[in-house]
């Protein structure tokens, strides 16, 4: 890119357009996440009511992530040729049917392709990220993504808002609930939001001049790695907690969902403050702070009840565990906050350090975390159908984030390599 296309981006000032962009986008994002995790508690019900299997539920968890996880890069990609906005608003239309047809179907497979083509309308967030990164005030870029990525926050509107409208009026009217917001929000993004300036001459080119083939830089696919494991981490338990606190601890799905929101809410706040505080410093150090609290979370949450007998000196002793509701949900709201500022944070240092490739390294991200999040309700099942512990999931993530780390230590141990190697202290 040259220096004359990068000027729309660097030389933003905190003006109209900035603003309009920093505000509608979240809420766009936010309406799409709480549609994309609608099975989270709709699908439940639906397993209760129509005989799903654990297997066909994660199954139908996972459909909207893989399709999501496809379509990030094209997406990011059509945003940068036709804008961001006109990909967002087509988008947020394009789920509105696929809405209307989960409240009509009846059979698995109508709801397993209801819910990929949902996942293909969630590509928008890659779009909605390369939109926000354009035109969003250089100084205050991590914040902007911070706001844009707290729209995971609208999974907690599906948490409470749709057990209440599927106890009062029936699942069926549980996905329309959301058509009238998502046709707003589109309509004010049309009337109000401006389009993000494109690369000259490459509508002509194709989609092919916006994602050149290749991956981006080693060092770029490091820090996507890095935030794939807290995004998918994110939205698969998003997706998840609710029916992992009914099998767990017996909760109505009312219950569930309202105590799911202690992950999902300091998860998204920790979104913006991890953004907020990249912008003042160079918190590249903070993710290993940030790994090691929710490895920390992850490792207590791996614990399974169990008893333990002891034989003492003067008799057998008997230890019993069982994590109580409490300490769950304190771990949870701890470990959600660490991954929001472990996204915020590492999304702004994307964008700071590559900000120029956002089509491929932003996507790039998006589109292995969203990869990552399907994969995890099938372990999640098949910790509880083959090993038999319901906390299996919670094991396999200390494994995948103890990967993460030992990559972030060869990083660091090559670049303190380097730097010997050129006379660097």
């Amino acid at each position: 890119m040259t220096s004359a296309e990068k000027a729309p981006v660097v030389g933003q000032q905190v003006d109209y357009r900035s603003l309009v962009v920093v505000l509608l986008s979240p809420l766009a994002f936010a309406l799409v996440f709480a549609s994309w995790t609608i099975f989270a508690v709709l699908g439940i019900e639906l397993k209760q009511g129509l005989g799903f299997g654990e297997v066909q539920f994660a199954v139908l968890l996972a459909m909207p992530m893989f399709t999501g996880a496809l379509s990030a890069l094209p997406l990011a990609a059509l945003a940068r040729l036709v804008g961001g906005r006109r990909v967002m608003i087509g988008c947020l239309l394009w789920i509105c049917p696929l809405l209307w047809a989960i409240a009509h179907s009846s059979d698995y497979w109508e709801f397993l392709l209801a819910g990929a083509g949902l996942g293909v309308g969630a590509g928008s967030l890659a779009a909605g990220l390369v939109y926000v990164a354009a035109l969003c005030p250089r100084r205050h870029a991590g914040l902007a993504l911070g706001l844009y990525g707290a729209g995971m926050l609208g999974a907690g509107l599906t948490y409470f808002l749709l057990p209440l409208i599927s106890q009062a009026y029936g699942w069926p009217m549980a996905p329309k609930l959301y058509l009238l917001p998502i046709g707003l929000v589109a309509l004010l993004l049309w009337v109000f939001a401006e389009e993000s300036p494109r690369q000259p001459g490459a509508l002509g080119a194709g989609v092919g001049a916006a994602l050149p083939g290749g991956l981006p830089s080693p060092a770029a696919c490091r820090l996507a790695l890095y935030y794939s494991f807290f995004y998918g981490t994110f939205v698969a338990l998003a997706l998840w907690l609710p029916a992992y606190l009914m099998a767990q601890y017996g909760l109505s799905l009312m219950a569930a969902a309202l105590w799911a929101l202690l992950f999902t809410l300091p998860g998204g706040l920790g979104q913006i403050l991890g953004g907020a505080l990249a912008d003042r410093r160079d918190f590249r150090d903070l993710r290993w702070w940030v790994s090691a609290c929710v490895m920390a979370c992850l490792f207590l949450l791996s614990y399974p009840d169990f008893t333990m007998q002891i034989h003492g000196v003067h008799g057998d002793l008997t230890l019993d565990f069982s994590m109580p509701l409490g300490g769950f949900a304190a771990l949870l709201a701890t470990m959600g906050l660490a991954m929001g500022i472990g996204q915020g944070s590492l999304m702004c240092l994307i964008h700071r350090d590559h900000g120029d490739d956002m089509v491929r390294s932003g996507g790039l991200a998006l589109a292995l975390g969203g990869l990552f999040a399907a994969v995890l309700p099938l372990m999640f099942v098949l910790g509880n159908e083959w090993i038999g512990v319901r906390t299996a999931g919670f094991m396999f993530l200390y494994a995948a984030l103890a990967v993460c780390m030992l990559v972030m230590l060869w990083e660091v141990g090559n670049r303190s390599r380097s730097d010997s190697l050129h006379g660097r202290d």
